[in-house]
């Protein structure tokens, strides 16, 4: 029951019928709030077909819509813009369509949980971590987007595959297994107390504060920066351990998998808490060594070259990039090298259409060159790869440096969230009745809840500035406001439930006159899937957010102003239950789209 498209079919026909020529394409846009109607058609694109003014067109326009669409029931005309309004008894129909699911009933009326059996498969890669540190904040908004934009892409109709590449090898790691192994003293997360992956992120900062004091000893002997740094005794020493990892040395290789054991529980243990997870991982130690086979292929085909010092690399000069390093003088692979063993990997176990990268907008040219070189190499399905490209989380007080330890830990954070949301909810007193299971339960729903709103509602492609104590507002545009108005309707059938009976639909569905908001409501209702579809086409959580911030403003307005068990006709109460129960499943629908769970009672 699409009324756009009936509207659009019958504007063509229009055209044809009225001046004698039909138009490829018509889009209705919703209606601007400062007029009357539902959707409106600007017809300026019209005007070399009628070959009269604009408030002309749009008339006759109108005037055969209304004639031939009997949902059609009036129509204005601003300038060139022809505002339709279409009548209650459309929207009422729909919403007896949707209300297969009531709430003694199981079912989903905006999302299906069954795939098209020729569904398409598509990867979606998120979280990345190196296992030098812990995660943080600027992991946070990478999982959060690639976790929901898998789940609006399997709600759109996609066959989804959630991935994750752990980055565990290379100088970096290397610094930190140099650092635990000159000062860690045998430390272990047991002997600490630390979760493994913030002990390896500590000795990763040691590695970065003993080396600069090092490079400054050496500048203090009269070497240049640049030699200083080259020279310096713990860079040489993790670029020797390195050489010794690719060469399988026992020693280094034992190290390796100690300390990365430890971070892999604790990457666990913070992937639990912020409620995501992966159907695949896969591991660089593994995927460089295609890599480099892939190299030789490269070379054997001419797309790759050698140069003096025997490092290979390709030349993408003549596409206005640049030469492109895939292998060191040494024989030790690069970023790259990993990245295209795990392209070919991937696709060779998944067999995907579309692969899509979760990175940040510093490494849009990483991938400008990583997508080339595949084309170049003649894997075809190359055309499938897209970097969903983000904006960084910065802090007021400016970007994060892992080196130096000033980032904002994503465990610390999580718990800052938590602890602040028991504080303002206890508060507000939304924790009355609840045990302190229960209240547990809704401070981790509320605060955890808040961060990914927080960080999901901003547009991808924009830097953020992240502020907690805004985000955990049970008033505007957050999610303990949307979570509110959830609870809001759950207590509201709760009350109701025994007194009415939801399944008597066929009650409320004649002679109702719909209030101006309960039209508005159903609208949104009724626009929940284009929304979906959009968010899906552009790969932005943020549609999905700022719709149902908009629909819970909206039934928060509506549950205000009107009253729904006080209301004397019978059949009214039954209508607005039903509404309020619908934009319910909405509401938490969306949120789940997002991650966020929304809490029963507060």
């Amino acid at each position: 029951m699409n009324i756009e498209q009936k509207l659009s079919d019958k504007t063509i026909e229009a055209l044809q019928s009225l001046y004698g020529h039909a138009a490829d394409k018509v889009v209705f846009e919703k209606t601007n709030p400062d007029f009357v109607g539902d959707l409106t058609l600007v017809v300026f694109n019209f005007l070399k077909i009628s070959k009269k003014k604009p408030e002309e067109t749009a008339t006759e326009i109108g005037n055969y819509l209304k004639t031939t669409i009997p949902e059609v029931v009036d129509f204005n005309v601003v300038k060139g813009f022809l505002n339709i309004v279409i009548g209650d008894a459309f929207w009422i129909t729909y919403f007896k369509s949707i209300n297969a699911c009531l709430p003694d009933r199981q079912g989903n009326p905006f999302i299906n949980s069954v795939l098209p059996a020729n569904a398409p498969t598509v990867m979606v890669e998120y979280a990345s971590p190196n296992t030098n540190k812990p995660l943080h904040l600027g992991h946070i908004r990478n999982i959060l987007l690639g976790y929901s934009v898998a789940k609006i892409l399997s709600a759109a109709g996609n066959k989804v595959v959630k991935t994750s590449v752990v980055n565990d090898r290379g100088i970096h790691i290397c610094k930190s297994m140099i650092a635990w192994k000159k000062f860690g003293d045998g430390e272990t997360p047991e002997s600490s107390g630390m979760k493994g992956d913030h002990l390896v992120g500590k000795y990763y900062v040691e590695f970065d504060k003993r080396y600069k004091s090092e490079v400054e000893s050496l500048k203090s002997e009269g070497k240049s920066e640049e030699e200083a740094k080259a020279k310096a005794p713990l860079m040489l020493e993790a670029q020797q351990m390195l050489l010794k990892w690719e060469a399988n040395d026992k020693e280094v290789r034992d190290l390796w998998a100690m300390m990365n054991g430890w971070v892999y529980k604790g990457f666990a243990e913070s992937y639990k808490m912020l409620g995501v997870d992966f159907d695949s991982t896969y591991y660089e130690s593994n995927t460089y060594l295609l890599g480099k086979e892939i190299i030789d292929t490269g070379l054997a085909k001419g797309v790759l070259k050698t140069r003096d010092d025997k490092s290979i690399y390709i030349d993408l000069t003549a596409d206005g990039l640049d030469e492109k390093t895939l292998l060191r003088s040494d024989g030790t692979s690069v970023y790259m090298t990993q990245d295209l063993g795990t392209a070919l990997l991937r696709h060779q176990e998944v067999k995907f259409e579309k692969m899509i990268y979760t990175v940040g907008n510093e490494q849009d040219y990483h991938f400008r060159v990583l997508f080339l070189i595949l084309k170049k190499l003649g894997f075809a399905w190359a055309d499938g790869l897209y970097h969903l490209s983000y904006g960084m989380v910065e802090l007021p007080e400016g970007k994060m440096k892992s080196r130096e330890g000033t980032v904002v830990d994503a465990d610390d954070l999580m718990k800052v969230m938590i602890d602040t949301a028991a504080t303002t909810t206890k508060e507000l007193g939304k924790v009355e009745g609840l045990t302190a299971e229960e209240a547990g339960h809704l401070f981790q729903s509320i605060g955890l809840g808040a961060l990914k709103y927080f960080m999901l509602k901003v547009d991808p492609k924009k830097k953020m500035l992240f502020n907690p104590a805004e985000s955990i507002d049970f008033n505007g545009n957050t999610a303990p406001f949307i979570q509110f108005n959830y609870v809001r309707i759950q207590a509201l059938l709760r009350k109701a439930k025994e007194g009415w009976d939801f399944n008597a639909l066929e009650v409320f569905t004649h002679n109702i006159t719909l209030l101006p908001k309960e039209k508005e409501l159903i609208i949104k209702l009724y626009n929940f899937n284009t929304v979906l579809n959009q968010a899906a086409n552009e790969y932005s959580p943020a549609l999905i957010a700022n719709y149902v911030y908009d629909l819970a403003k909206e039934f928060s307005q509506y549950y205000h102003d009107t009253p729904i068990l006080k209301e004397e006709q019978k059949d009214l109460i039954f209508f607005r239950l039903h509404l309020s129960k619908t934009v319910g499943v909405a509401i938490k629908s969306a949120m789940g789209l997002l991650g966020i769970e929304v809490p029963e009672r507060m």
